[in-house]
């Protein structure tokens, strides 16, 4: 019944309908007659008489006569749908029996073929339309404090830059200071080392850790050898014929058994396979080791250790503990220097020389000579601990630096910095059976509730991976892509897609593995709620 009152309607004249018929808005003052009642076509390739616009025949060679018909190929026919929103359809779907949902007003089908629908239309359109309004408004009050927290960021990491590098300039100095002194007090204290190794004791350290190498060296010979010989014995010993009475053979096993503490196997043992390695029949009497020597597990273990003993560094604790201790005056003599200008060093150097060496003579301090190792290892400690501070500082400010840099880097935390505020957020979704976590630039997480392992389903690589995305966009913020998780059974490594919409909430709203261990989650951020455009020029529009 339809399809026939389709048909009827259309052997009905389109020419009732006005010229003007489906044209948009923008080009309505070009749809008018000229004097003589004719028209040129929009592209002047020629004229028509005014009454062939829009009478289903293409005149014009870019169907610009036709615009509320289907009469020619690739034009358009805008619906005016008054009391909703106009839009623009192609022609090919023009007077072809079906109401297209575009068109609200049914204009693009004859007259009574499609109900007008745009009341209803347009009302539910504005009642959603000022539902997304209101809460893009509240989610773009929520993100601008996420900007004023990236501008809080930025003047904090600025200041602490600053701070950082007027430290590190002082450091720098106070670190040439004391590479200054260790340097020469190692210079002055180089020459006495040298003097110290030639002493016996240092010598017969020496000679003593050679000694022990060398046993070292031939008891692990022995004990490969001795290794080598027991396989053999022991084959030996499970497999000679006592039958055969070769003594020989017989004794060397006996002697085999009694030095290695083993049982005696006869014949019928043989047979049956007794395990040869029953521990009752080797365990030995514990041996008695001497008092202060080593036993052979500690031998075995401990020898390398002593052997790697730094001998000078040793020799040096020995001139410590033998040495007596120092005054407070002395002390201070030798601290000096390390507060004074460098220009007066020097000088003082020469009066402290000459002062401690009367001092030494005289049995009030010890001689200069024995401290100056010590000294030479202070400086140094002393030097080392100043550097390794500054290298920590040094690394701090390169951390700050690089904070800063990508604070409002568009590829980082977006051109405004709103996404810092969420650096490392966690996001959760339960699904009956499992936990979803994504920790927002870190790392996206697979949490079994009913026991069994957790599994990585990847780290932040970059924002929108599409290279026809520009850096920046809403829409590159949009979605964020996690790689290179724990790898499937037979599979790829699990990754993610987050795609994010506005919300007034940071939450995750779905999950779905849309190919084997590839996940797409869905949620929302005010990160994305851009601030409304000019509110009256909208209510115009509508």
């Amino acid at each position: 019944m339809y399809r026939w009152l389709a048909l009827l309607l259309f052997t009905l004249p389109t020419y009732a309908r006005p010229q003007t018929h489906g044209v948009a808005p923008a080009l309505l003052p070009r749809y008018s007659p000229s004097a003589q009642k004719t028209w040129t076509c929009l592209d002047g390739s020629k004229d028509i008489p005014w009454a062939s616009v829009n009478d289903d025949y293409c005149d014009c060679a870019d169907g610009s006569d036709e615009p509320g018909t289907s009469a020619c190929p690739n034009t358009s026919f805008y619906c005016v749908n008054e009391g909703h929103i106009g839009s623009t359809i192609s022609s090919t779907r023009v007077n072809d029996g079906l109401c297209e949902k575009e068109c609200c007003d049914g204009s693009d089908e004859p007259a009574g073929v499609c109900a007008n629908t745009c009341k209803e239309v347009g009302e539910s359109y504005r009642k959603e339309y000022e539902a997304a309004r209101k809460l893009r408004k509240t989610g773009s009050k929520i993100r601008s404090t996420y900007i004023a927290f990236a501008q809080k960021e930025k003047k904090r990491l600025e200041a602490a830059i600053e701070a950082s590098e007027k430290e590190i300039a002082e450091q720098e100095k106070e670190v040439a200071r004391l590479k200054d002194i260790a340097d020469r007090t190692e210079a002055l204290s180089a020459e006495e080392l040298e003097i110290k190794k030639q002493s016996p004791l240092y010598t017969s350290l020496l000679t003593h850790s050679a000694a022990l190498k060398s046993l070292q060296r031939e008891h692990k010979k022995h004990l490969e050898r001795e290794k080598a010989l027991g396989e053999i014995l022991d084959t030996m010993r499970s497999n000679y014929n006592p039958n055969y009475q070769d003594m020989a053979v017989l004794e060397a096993v006996r002697g085999w058994e009694y030095h290695a503490g083993l049982p005696h196997i006869g014949e019928a043992e043989r047979e049956e396979g007794v395990d040869e390695d029953d521990d009752a029949a080797k365990e030995d009497a514990a041996e008695e080791v001497p008092e202060g020597e080593w036993t052979a597990e500690e031998l075995e273990h401990q020898l390398d250790t002593l052997l790697e003993t730094d001998y000078v560094s040793l020799l040096m604790e020995h001139d410590k503990h033998v040495g007596p201790a120092e005054s407070a005056a002395e002390t201070l003599l030798y601290d000096v220097p390390a507060y004074l200008p460098d220009a007066f060093i020097p000088q003082y150097e020469a009066f402290r020389d000459s002062l401690v060496s009367w001092l030494a003579k005289l049995g009030i301090i010890r001689d200069p000579a024995s401290r100056d190792a010590g000294d030479a290892s202070k400086a140094r400690e002393a030097y080392n601990a100043a550097d390794h501070s500054l290298d920590l500082a040094k690394k701090e400010l390169e951390k700050a630096n690089e904070e800063l840099s990508n604070l409002f880097d568009p590829t980082g935390y977006g051109a405004d910095g709103e996404w810092k505020k969420l650096d490392g957020l966690c996001l959760t979704k339960d699904t009956g059976d499992y936990t979803y976590e994504v920790c927002l630039f870190g790392e996206a997480k697979q949490k079994p509730n009913h026991g069994g392992s957790t599994f990585s389903l990847g780290k932040f690589t970059s924002w929108h991976p599409s290279h026809d995305v520009a850096p920046g966009s809403p829409e590159y913020y949009s979605q964020q892509a996690y790689t290179q998780g724990t790898k499937c059974w037979n599979g790829p490594h699990r990754s993610v897609k987050l795609h994010l919409s506005c919300g007034t909430d940071n939450a995750l709203l779905g999950i779905a593995e849309l190919e084997k261990c590839e996940y797409l989650f869905t949620g929302t951020s005010p990160a994305l709620c851009l601030p409304l455009e000019d509110e009256g020029k909208t209510k115009d529009e509508l």
